[in-house]
């Protein structure tokens, strides 16, 4: 067996490790700079695109505050209370499954002298629910009637679309046309090629609802039924795409 003399063996490491693959290190570092590598040119570029939709499901959080000189009293009264209002949340056919306990609390009430340490004069008792409606068009009398059955926190209410997925996708595939014609775009302009797409990074799916209208009647003010006016508008979902090409002749 021959024995390669020591630099000779030395010349032939050196010639390989010269025309040896970049590193994943080096990729990253020739993508987010933009340069050019061995064989192509990366160009990064990112673009955003949405899919409206009506919201279908709709969240209000809702409860009783109640007020009393004593701990138990207000509690009580509260727990009275708050039974007429689960009671209206099931009457409108609300599934158990979307009806959550979101807070109970008691709170003692102070009156501040000044010159003298806070007294207590009373104590506040407060149980909110987040209930879930899958049918808009109850919505407007369904708040009206947690009011007619005694709650007085009412919030709400915040719109989401049911089937999500299908409008991120829409908007995904509109994304990755606009940054394909972004990127042929450069290409031409530098007598180039997409070659083919080096990475893809989407940004989080973000929705946008429109501005939510409610209106109560005048009657209302006067102590009679309200009526209650619900308008979910538009939901505009959509998604960001980073993709980094690869030009070349």
């Amino acid at each position: 067996m021959k024995v390669i003399p020591t630099l000779l063996a030395a010349a032939l490491a050196v010639s390989l490790t010269s025309y040896a693959m970049p590193s994943k290190a080096q990729n990253a570092a020739n993508i987010a700079a933009g340069t050019q590598t061995q064989d192509g040119t990366l160009i990064s570029v990112s673009a955003q695109a949405s899919a409206n939709r009506v919201p279908d499901i709709a969240t209000i959080s809702t409860g009783v505050v109640t007020q009393a000189t004593d701990a138990n009293s207000a509690m009580r009264l509260n727990a009275e209370q708050m039974t007429r209002v689960n009671a209206a949340i099931k009457a409108a056919g609300i599934e158990t499954r979307d009806i959550r306990t979101s807070g109970v609390s008691l709170n003692a009430r102070y009156d501040y002298e000044n010159g003298k340490s806070p007294r207590i004069t009373g104590y506040e008792a407060r149980n909110t629910v987040s209930v879930k409606v899958r049918d808009l068009s109850k919505l407007g009398k369904l708040m009206d009637a947690l009011v007619a059955a005694g709650a007085n926190d009412l919030n709400g209410p915040s719109f989401e679309v049911d089937k999500a997925d299908e409008a991120y996708d829409e908007a995904r595939l509109a994304a990755l046309k606009k940054a394909r014609a972004r990127a042929d775009l450069y290409a031409n302009a530098l007598g180039l090629r997409v070659r083919r797409i080096v990475s893809i990074d989407e940004g989080g799916g973000m929705m946008n609802p429109m501005p939510v209208m409610r209106a109560m009647s005048a009657d209302g003010f006067a102590g009679k039924a309200a009526n209650t006016e619900i308008a979910p508008g538009e939901s505009s979902l959509g998604v960001t795409l980073n993709i980094v090409y690869e030009l070349g002749r």
